[in-house]
């Protein structure tokens, strides 16, 4: 089935806000491998699950057009609030039924997004809509991994982390876990022989609190643990918050942490 979330507006003002952009590094892994693959000119590129738009900006100055597809509209609402992209245009509808002629889309994207999809749905729909050669790019970032450096300290803060993870983890749905995973079950079902995986880029950040604390506001677990009790998914983010403000020493929450973590991607060519 395809799974339906992130689609309040409350939740879509915080996806803006805290959700990160992936690395260009990364857009620029893609973008080579579709040269290699299909070749110029590069057309159309279609960004599944877009939410606000940060991976769909991303793949603007490579492409004659860009289109973001996402279900909520709170999101859509969100990204195309943000100005400056005269080629993007943003689609309400979901990943198994696009709005493409047949063999008309150069690229089809999903960031942290594919985890969510009815995958046999999506890869026939894949399957149509691509060009001969066109190619698929299913990127995410894998948090288990993820480390957080703060003067002498990062040990600790990745207990607090951590902590959140256990708290939320009777939250986690079968989609965010195959996420986790790095989607090893999507990659199996992809149905072109021509296919490869990036299985760790990673990546270093700086990072407030402000912003981490966000971060975690953002997750699907988080929201589910907020839905079912928000009193105490509330109390959650304040102690958090107060737990790495007392650990590092400081005041305020513009205070940065470096970050450590990976992105992992899904490339295949039709």
């Amino acid at each position: 089935m395809a799974y339906r979330l992130f689609e309040g507006k409350g939740h879509a003002s915080i996806y803006q806000k805290y959700r990160f952009t992936p690395p260009t590094e990364l857009k620029n892994i893609i973008i080579e491998y579709l040269d290699k693959k299909k070749g110029q000119p590069h057309v159309l590129a279609v960004d599944l699950g877009c939410g606000t738009g940060q991976n769909t900006r991303l793949l603007a100055p490579c492409f004659q057009k860009v289109v973001g597809i996402d279900i909520s509209d709170c999101q859509l609402e969100e990204a195309r609030a943000v100005p400056g992209y005269p080629n993007i245009t943003y689609s309400k509808g979901p990943a198994e039924e696009l709005p493409f002629p047949d063999g008309s889309v150069d690229l089809l994207t999903a960031a942290s997004a594919a985890h969510w999809f009815d995958r046999e749905k999506f890869f026939v729909e894949a399957n149509r809509v691509l060009k001969p050669r066109g190619c698929i790019a299913l990127l995410g970032f894998s948090d288990p991994n993820t480390k957080l450096k703060y003067k002498d300290c990062g040990d600790k803060l990745d207990h607090i982390y951590q902590g959140v993870k256990r708290v939320l983890a009777p939250y986690t749905s079968n989609p965010a876990i195959e996420a986790e995973g790095k989607l090893e079950g999507v990659f199996s079902a992809i149905p072109f022989p021509d296919k490869e995986r990036i299985e760790s880029f990673r990546v270093k950040n700086l990072i407030s609190v402000r912003h981490l604390l966000g971060f975690i506001e953002t997750w699907s677990m988080f929201q589910g643990y907020k839905k079912k009790d928000p009193k105490s998914a509330e109390d959650l983010l304040v102690n958090t918050q107060k737990r790495f403000l007392d650990e590092m020493g400081v005041t305020s929450l513009d205070t940065e942490i470096e970050q450590h973590f990976e992105y992992f991607c899904l490339l295949a060519s039709k």
